[in-house]
């Protein structure tokens, strides 16, 4: 899960990169059985940080932090993920 501004950014960059790649193998790659089996782990990592990303972008950062704080103290004040 995305924790801060920082890890989003890292989780954008990485889409973008994934993306890039599928892009590269959509042009360069002729089979398409071949272009879908090299290209089928990338978008499922694709969808799998869209999805992270969605659920970032669905709190704000004090509902975040207030959660975090709330489960910290469930597991005996240890706050991980929080800056």
């Amino acid at each position: 899960m995305i924790a801060n501004d920082q890890e989003l950014q890292t989780t954008l960059d990485r889409i973008a990169w994934f993306q890039q790649q599928t892009a590269h193998l959509r042009r360069t790659e002729t089979n398409p059985e071949n272009y879908r089996a090299a290209v089928s782990g990338f978008l499922a990592e694709i969808d799998r940080m869209q999805l992270e990303v969605r659920e970032y972008f669905r709190f704000l950062p004090a509902e975040i932090v207030g959660a975090a704080e709330q489960n910290a103290a469930a597991d005996g004040d240890r706050v991980v993920g929080v800056s």
